[in-house]
């Protein structure tokens, strides 16, 4: 059965605090809600750390319906105050910080299940960094609990990293055009292990390879014997001095040789020569990963947490 109170599909405009009004978000509010969300994260982490292009890539999402799967809150000023998006089993909530403490938090969320809920989902997850102490509180007053943890990880690049050298059946070359079905496969093979839904091609390439700061020079891959087994796919974003990694890979009857280390340190050394002074990755508790990149000299600046609920229906 259904949440008492909970909304129907639609947004309605009653929950929302008196002054405020919303519409769906368009691609053309891409830097309007980048602004939104870095405002966020310069008070939780005193700097941005989301690229303008990711929100783009989320907002032209293959399958996402922008008119039922986004809301953009405005204030009586025209500002955007709020944003919520929706894609499968997956939410993001936004709320600017001098709009904070007014209950819009609480709308927005209610819509993301709402809209879950008629679009036939049965779970919902968000991610929420460890910092935001409301989002987590709000989260978990609404029934969600905790599915895993995150870590943001960084390396610093004072001088240039020495490279091991691959096993001797393995060959390393930078990502170049054509490789992007092969580095797909291999990458959705490696990470079903713990993701709920294999991506398509689509979702995958909007996510990294099809976006404007996917930078070839600093994706390493490895092969054995003509085959792709192991892939580094790196990001350099705009206003950012660090460099990032946005996935690591190395196909199961290959892991354990030290192709993952060999590929990382390619990248590092590839950023230290763009004049990077550090790089930074992503990694979360169901991949086991975390005591490798701490063995290559990395470490940990900050978590989040993923948060799921299951959705009760009609």
């Amino acid at each position: 059965m259904t949440r008492a109170g909970a909304p129907k599909a639609g947004f309605h405009p009653d929950r929302l605090p008196a002054g405020y009004r919303w519409r769906p978000a368009t691609t053309a509010d891409a830097d309007a809600i980048h602004r939104l969300v870095a405002a966020y994260e310069h008070v939780l982490h005193g700097r941005s750390v989301t690229g303008a292009d990711r929100i783009t890539a989320e907002l032209t999402l293959p399958g996402l319906r922008p008119q039922d799967d986004t809301v953009l809150v405005h204030d009586g000023t025209g500002a955007p105050a709020g944003y919520g998006w929706v894609k499968g089993r997956r939410a993001r909530v936004h709320v600017h910080p001098g709009h904070q403490g007014r209950g819009l938090g609480g709308a927005l969320l209610d819509w993301t299940e709402a809209r879950a809920r008629s679009a036939g989902g049965d779970r919902l997850a968000q991610t929420v960094p460890d910092s935001d102490g409301a989002a987590s509180a709000l989260l978990r007053a609404g029934g969600y609990s905790r599915l895993v943890t995150e870590w943001l990880l960084r390396i610093a690049l004072p001088r240039e990293p020495e490279v091991p050298d691959p096993p001797a059946d393995i060959t390393v070359r930078p990502f170049r055009a054509g490789d992007e079905q092969a580095a797909y496969q291999l990458t959705e093979d490696a990470f079903d292990e713990w993701q709920s839904r294999r991506k398509t091609y689509a979702e995958w390439a909007r996510h990294g390879v099809e976006r404007t700061t996917f930078l070839p020079a600093a994706s390493p891959l490895a092969f054995a014997g003509g085959q792709l087994v192991g892939a580094v796919l790196s990001l350099d974003v705009p206003g950012h001095d660090e460099g990032y990694v946005e996935r690591v890979a190395v196909r199961r009857d290959h892991r354990d040789r030290g192709i993952a280390r060999t590929l990382l340190r390619e990248a590092f050394r590839t950023f230290h020569r763009l004049g990077r002074p550090a790089c930074t990755l992503w990694t979360h508790s169901d991949t086991g990963a975390l005591s490798l990149y701490e063995r290559l000299g990395m470490t940990v600046q900050r978590s989040s947490t993923v948060y799921g609920k299951p959705l009760l229906t009609d």
